[in-house]
């Protein structure tokens, strides 16, 4: 199996018929199969997915028992995924099912283990690039994402950094987040961008808000660490103000006030405040980090000399 072409499917009984028609007419040259996962539609989407699986030998159709969330309806078919290389897109025709050849392309002669889609002329509502700028911008210092790569849903990864990200139990899963997880090896390349074929965004602000505290808490030590930097610096500036007013009360250039004395023990208790907390924070990011599923190594490639075992011998 080449390909794995997985789609998330929210209320889309009309365009995933055509999207898999598509599919199945520009990949005549490839093994794939495609894997339609239902997050809990409340139109024919589910009858419409059944009815397609039962047309094509190739294609899977799966139904959660209720909205989960785009990414975890992701998770839920690369899960289920066979193929050397899974490719991800959304339902609504932005992404035409063509461009995945360009993804794939670019994956085997860049030797990339994620390659990610790129827009010259984003054709998304201004809200929504507005809470893609917001995400990639926190990605970039919570995740150590290079500032120019933009992370969009389209996307391509080879199977085992599939196989690695599905090794996340959790209930909050960020396809991207899991990603820079397992490998930097990534590319991208610039693909065309649509109108959508029907219908209307469902990205929302509490979605968006949502996908924020999500990439802010549970994907990096970046928040704690930057608290307990502050709670340091005030401590330190506390320290520094406390030394400038006993020097000057000793030498009588300078005499303490009531209010100087409140915002200097504010300050203090203050930064010493911050400081234990992040450091408590630490021993606790460090315990969830443990449970999230983030392994402690991956391997790219394994060898040895012909005829030597790997396993250990009595």
């Amino acid at each position: 199996m080449q390909l794995t072409v997985v789609i998330p499917v929210y209320n889309s009984e009309r365009t995933i018929g055509p999207l898999v028609e598509r599919l199945q007419a520009c990949m005549t040259d490839y093994s794939f199969e495609v894997i339609l996962v239902n997050d809990g539609s409340w139109d024919n989407s589910e009858s419409e997915g059944q009815a397609i699986a039962n047309r094509y030998n190739n294609v899977r159709f799966l139904s959660l028992r209720r909205n989960f969330g785009e990414f975890n309806a992701v998770l839920c078919g690369l899960n289920h995924a066979r193929g050397a290389y899974s490719v991800i897109i959304d339902d609504d025709f932005q992404n035409p099912p063509e461009s995945i050849l360009t993804l794939l392309a670019t994956a085997r002669q860049g030797d990339y283990d994620v390659v990610y889609s790129r827009y010259a002329h984003k054709q998304h509502h201004w809200f929504r690039n507005l809470g893609s700028w917001l995400v990639n911008t926190l990605t970039t210092y919570s995740l150590g994402k290079p500032r120019q790569l933009y992370l969009s849903s389209f996307k391509l990864i080879r199977q085992e950094v599939v196989y690695e990200i599905c090794k996340y139990k959790g209930p909050y899963p960020y396809i991207d987040g899991l990603i820079f997880r397992v490998t930097h090896n990534i590319g991208s390349v610039e693909v065309p961008h649509q109108n959508r074929a029907e219908g209307r965004s469902n990205y929302t602000a509490k979605k968006l808000i949502a996908l924020f505290l999500n990439v802010f808490i549970g994907y990096s030590l970046w928040p704690i660490r930057m608290f307990t930097a502050l709670g340091i610096c005030l401590l330190l500036i506390g320290l520094l103000a406390g030394l400038v007013w006993l020097s000057g009360n000793l030498l009588g250039t300078l005499e303490f006030s009531g209010w100087g004395v409140v915002s200097w023990a504010i300050l203090m208790a203050t930064g010493l405040l911050l400081s234990f907390l992040g450091i408590l924070g630490e021993y606790l990011g460090k315990l969830f980090m443990a449970h999230s599923g983030l392994p402690p190594y991956v391997v790219k490639t394994e060898a040895s000399r012909p005829g030597t075992s790997t396993e250990n011998e009595a």
